[in-house]
């Protein structure tokens, strides 16, 4: 996935009220943007950061740069626009890149689940063998390094991925495919567990679905100034070890 403009360096004075932050151009003077990113983006906020902003061309949006890029560890980027997590995903299964969902003939995103107030990100279907596929992605931007550079999610309590969970593991129950994507925007990952510290209720529903037999895979990205690119599979880890 290409930037469609060329990004522009800045330094994150703050992040507030979720949806804005405060950066300095480098012409010196302040401003505001969007943050495309609703969680705690733990790690990946610090006053002083260097942060990369994409230009909108949108005459009615009020603030027309939006954050995408952010250097932590003085040298890794990480994506930070949540939004972007999907269309990576999608372009991740055009190229095989999850051997285990491919063959399927019809990839419809953004799919009502009977019986529930959810959508799910992706569903497949029209497989020679196999039952249609639920898939929901979830963007991971935080991480640990103990020597192993691990990722983690959730980065706050979420009720809401807790229930994409449990609604996946229904799908399994009633003979169908689930299956979970953790779409990691960094490239210094090489593992993912579920942050039990952070929401153990989440790590709980997690573990229940994959004995049930939900699938679980991670994605890993290469993050450039003018990219984002998910290339390589990474290990999910469910004994929660960072």
């Amino acid at each position: 996935m290409k930037f469609e403009f060329p990004l522009i360096e800045a330094k994150l004075v703050r992040r507030y009220k979720r949806f804005l932050a405060d950066v300095i151009l480098s012409d010196g003077s302040e401003t505001t943007v969007h943050c495309p990113n609703t969680g705690s983006m733990l790690g990946c906020n610090e006053p002083g950061s260097t942060v990369w902003l994409l230009p909108v061309e949108n005459p009615t949006r009020k603030y027309p740069l939006g954050w995408e890029l952010v250097e932590v560890n003085q040298s890794v980027l990480v994506g930070i626009n949540t939004g972007r997590s999907n269309n990576l995903v999608a372009e991740a299964l055009e190229h095989g890149l999850i051997g285990e969902l491919t063959g399927f003939t019809s990839i419809r995103r953004e799919v009502k689940i009977t019986g529930t107030r959810s959508r799910i990100d992706f569903l497949l279907s029209e497989h020679e063998t196999e039952p249609d596929c639920y898939l929901e992605v979830k963007n991971v931007t935080a991480s640990v390094d103990n020597g192993n550079c691990c990722a983690f999610f959730p980065d706050a309590v979420s009720i809401r991925a807790t229930r994409h969970v449990e609604e996946l593991t229904e799908r399994v129950e009633a003979g169908q495919r689930g299956a979970l994507c953790f779409c990691v925007q960094r490239a210094d990952v090489e593992y993912v567990v579920p942050a039990d510290e952070i929401d153990p209720a989440y790590g709980k529903a997690l573990r229940k679905a994959v004995e049930i037999g939900v699938e679980v895979y991670a994605l890993g990205a290469t993050v450039t100034s003018q990219s984002v690119t998910l290339e390589r599979r990474l290990p999910v880890r469910l004994d929660g070890k960072y």
